[in-house]
């Protein structure tokens, strides 16, 4: 009988500073070798072609007799004369409400230095032991064991201790209700639920009415945890010490141009610190914005009462690439109940206004507890260890179009932020930002009709935030890019605009015909890293926002040509804008909108200037991460539930996970977790593949270079893919050039020599099927430092298919703008980009003898990206059999697609 392994422990642990995250384990230090060499390569990047901010501090005393200036005025009036802006790029943080660090008793200190942590007695309190608490975090918030699955595993476990009879060691845990109640024992991140219960006003006069609605007489429960102690939570946590704002800042960059990025970065952080500013007692706070967000969300298709109303509260302090990380950044507040009502009253304008005076009032009352601390600074601990005294101010609230109408009180069909009739949403300069003053001073004018028609104004009630200092809902509210441009503008209107232009102009066969052929279009759109393939085109029920946004990268393409040019088409924000209210008036000529277009959604992208300049970039307000966050706060803590009046095990599952994540930060912090302490991290390292020990022949060839000789310098990339080659092909290279069938391969290394057969270098060769670029994408929604990388395919078989040969963008010329300076591997861009889609347009280059394509051999580290083509597809349909995996040699000329990514967009300019 073969001998059974035994159990190795990992020893080598990844400690990578650039991804604090990763804390992969391997049984060799090969193993850990490996995995740096593949994951955490530092390597040397090429200079990048668009703009590259190394900010300067711009120092600049205090304005107390300029407080009311505008974020926009010169840096220079506010300094002094010998202060002047530096050259190149540089910020400015405010100089009044600038985050003072203090300590507990709200002296203020000197010097940068954090706080001396003092380390617990018994730091694993309340666990027994590092093991203990290991096991915990793995079984609740990893592996998401139920309680009678954990039972029998403790069983289990006393059985191989022979602990069952009463002798050996026992298990860590004696059952569930042990493993659960050591958790509710952890202080850190304990903030406990509350409620609170209303009723309809009348409720006691109708008591005992038989013909009285039931939603008058029912009880509604609203389940909540103090906002305030929430928000101490997110600030306290050192997980967020590099990505995080003490105080507003501008950013100018190298031609002294404002640059807007994080939510602290835009104006109305600025705006308000200069508010507060004229409170002496407010100097040398740090202003924290009160991010809110709410979003109605069904756990299940199933019958039954599945639907949940979760409000979710985060900061504007931390970072955008933070708060969309799915990380303790944005917090479950509460459940805001949802009234129900039988069909006989559920559109009575009574029920109606119930439910908007409900919904108020409630969050008025969740968030009560936060008004004492938006006048009067309150002493909390931040990231990096400091005190600081604190203000708080509601800023901004991410929400959709139908709870925006909801929030702020107006008629839909109507623009929650200004006055803009809704029969012409976009006349120019047509309305005004909507004020809590305007709004009162309307009402004691006009009736409630008159209010209800001509302004859009719900009468009888006032929005929550009229109850708190320096809030007015009609700004508060965020850009939706997921709703308003993604789902809104481009699929709910772009994409169905056209399938009725063609029903209407064409018989409907034809108009079918087309249809189909866009779809075909759609689905040879040929593979890229982080895009979706359609196989069948646009023909599926069930659309994400995912979808769309797949979509949206590949859709110009597939029309141009069957529908007219226009079509398919923040001073650039502008003028796009106004191009897009141009291009679309064709809609309303040809009759697919004959009362004209005056669309909430569309009408909201011309606020998008404004409250970029407010709020910094929308991607850190947008109601993808509420929708996110959803996944993890709601449907997966119900489907650990029993499905049972699930509310109450919901709020527990949310309140333990919260324990045990401010728990692992709060040991981190005091650096307790040793990298042996943890699990493997849960990262998807993108593309690469799990590295371990142990390797794939088929997959890849591990080489030891001690005996081999090298035939060319080490370069960074070089050494990063040396590992690993495929082991299909020869080593040498006049056998790959035999094994591929190009005999003139050889001469390629360096075309412009004469190179004679002596000359051939006869050493091994590395063939790869793949390389990594990693390029810096500052407006990209991506890790930390702004950091992507992409793995770009060349290989003879893509998962036992056709073969995958990807496209690159190849430096050319430093000097030239955009686009200008780049190759497209392999082909050459014509003069100018296609009028109609706005991208360049290639086309291969022939040998002028042979007509064949031109080959030639580039070095690695002139790549600097891979490159997205789509074909040319002109007026003609194109071929049935077609596949996508055929595209890039079945077109004469090629579109380059500068929509494929942020990044691509920003260089193929």
């Amino acid at each position: 009988m073969p001998q059974r392994p035994t159990y190795r422990p990992r020893k080598f642990f990844c400690a990578n500073p650039i991804n604090a995250q990763c804390r992969k384990g391997f049984l060799t230090r090969a193993g850990l070798t490996n995995h740096r060499n593949a994951v955490h390569t530092n390597l040397v990047l090429p200079p990048s072609r668009i703009p590259q901010y190394q900010l300067q501090p711009m120092e600049h005393h205090h304005f107390d007799n300029n407080v009311g200036q505008q974020p926009d005025t010169d840096v220079d009036s506010r300094s002094d004369s010998n202060n002047a802006p530096p050259l190149g790029a540089y910020f400015v943080r405010h100089s009044v409400i600038d985050g003072t660090p203090c300590d507990m008793d709200d002296n203020d200190l000197n010097g940068s230095q954090p706080l001396p942590h003092e380390k617990p007695k018994s730091p694993w309190h309340p666990f027994a032991n590092r093991g203990h608490f290991s096991l915990a975090d793995f079984v609740f918030r990893h592996n998401k064991m139920p309680g009678t699955q954990f039972d029998e595993l403790m069983h289990i476990w006393a059985k191989v201790n022979g602990s069952e009879g009463g002798s050996g060691k026992p298990p860590p845990y004696a059952n569930k209700k042990d493993l659960y109640d050591t958790i509710d024992a952890i202080d850190q991140g304990d903030v406990p639920w509350q409620s609170f219960t209303v009723q309809h006003g009348d409720v006691n006069s109708l008591t005992g009415d038989l013909s009285a609605p039931q939603w008058k007489l029912a009880e509604y429960d609203v389940w909540f945890r103090d906002p305030r102690m929430l928000l101490r939570n997110q600030l306290s946590n050192p997980d967020f010490k590099d990505g995080f704002d003490h105080a507003p800042h501008q950013v100018y960059g190298n031609n002294h141009e404002r640059v807007f990025g994080d939510f602290m970065s835009g104006n109305w952080a600025w705006n308000q610190c200069n508010e507060l500013s004229e409170d002496p007692e407010c100097h040398g706070a740090m202003f924290v914005p009160v991010i809110l967000g709410s979003d109605k969300t069904t756990v299940s298709v199933a019958t039954g009462n599945s639907e949940y109303y979760p409000l979710y509260i985060s900061n504007g302090n931390v970072h955008n690439n933070i708060r969309r990380a799915h990380v303790n950044a944005v917090s479950l507040v509460g459940f805001l109940a949802i009234p129900k009502s039988d069909r006989e009253h559920q559109n009575d304008q009574e029920f109606r206004d119930f439910r908007r005076h409900l919904f108020h009032r409630s969050l008025e009352a969740i968030l009560s507890s936060l008004r004492p601390a938006m006048t009067t600074p309150e002493v909390t601990l931040c990231p990096d260890g400091h005190y600081c005294r604190t203000i708080y101010g509601l800023r901004p609230y991410i929400a959709d179009y139908p709870e925006q109408c909801l929030l702020s009180c107006i008629v839909q069909g109507w623009c929650p932020r200004c006055t803009a009739s809704r029969k012409d949403l976009d006349e120019k300069n047509a309305g005004h930002l909507r004020t809590h003053e305007f709004i009162e001073l309307l009402r004691g004018t006009y009736a409630w009709k008159v209010l209800w028609d001509n302004w859009g104004i719900v009468d009888d009630i006032m929005p929550f935030t009229a109850s708190f200092p320096r809030a007015n809902i009609h700004e508060l509210l965020s850009p939706d890019l997921l709703h308003q441009v993604i789902k809104g503008s481009f699929k709910d209107h772009l994409v169905t605009w056209v399938e009725k232009y063609l029903a209407k102009t064409f018989v409907t066969s034809k108009a079918a015909a087309t249809m189909a052929e866009i779809d075909r279009r759609v689905s040879a759109a040929p593979s890229f890293p982080g895009l979706r393939h359609f196989p069948e085109g646009r023909h599926f029920k069930q659309w994400t926002g995912n979808d769309s946004k797949a979509l949206m990268k590949v859709f110009l393409p597939a029309i141009t040509g069957l529908v007219p040019d226009q079509m398919a088409d923040l001073d650039a924000l502008d003028d796009a804008l106004a191009r897009f209210h141009k291009e679309r008036n064709i809609f309303i000529d040809s009759g697919v909108m004959p009362d004209g277009i005056s669309l909430p959604r569309q009408h909201a992208l011309m606020h998008y200037r404004t409250l970029i300049e407010l709020y910094g970039a929308p991607n850190g307000l947008c109601l993808s991460i509420t929708e996110s966050k959803h996944i993890k706060a709601i449907k997966k803590p119900w489907r650990r539930s029993n499905c049972h009046l699930p509310l109450g095990q919901m709020l527990l599952i949310n309140q333990r996970l919260n324990k045990l994540a401010a728990f692992k930060s709060h040991l981190a912090a005091h650096r307790f977790l040793n990298p042996a302490s943890l699990e493997p991290a849960d990262i998807d390292p993108g593309d690469f593949e799990d590295l371990d020990d142990e390797f794939d022949p088929e997959e890849a060839h591990f080489r030891d270079d001690s005996n081999l000789e090298d035939v060319e310098p080490d370069t960074e990339l070089t050494r990063y893919l040396r590992e690993y080659s495929a082991m299909e092909y020869p080593r040498r290279l006049p056998e790959i050039a035999a094994f591929i069938n190009f005999l003139n391969l050889p001469e390629l290394r360096n075309p412009n020599a004469s190179i004679q057969a002596a000359d051939i270098v006869d050493g091994r060769v590395d063939v790869f099927n793949s390389a990594v670029a990693t390029f810096r994408a500052p407006s990209d929604i991506c890790g930390v430092n702004a950091m992507q990388r992409q793995r770009i395919h060349s290989c003879r078989s893509w998962y036992n298919g056709p073969a995958r040969h990807d496209c690159v963008f190849a430096e050319k010329d430093p000097s030239l703008p955009g686009f200008q300076g780049l190759y497209v591997a392999q082909l050459y861009p014509c003069a100018l980009p296609c009028k109609s889609t706005g991208m360049w347009m290639v086309e291969p280059e022939l040998d002028d003898d042979s007509g064949e394509w031109l080959v030639s051999v580039i070095h690695l580290d002139s790549i600097m990206r891979a490159a997205h083509l789509i074909g040319v597809y002109g007026s003609q349909d194109i071929p049935h059999h077609l596949k996508h995996t055929d595209s890039l040699v079945a077109f004469s000329a090629y579109y380059v697609n500068k929509f494929s990514d942020y990044h691509a967009y920003e260089i193929t300019y």
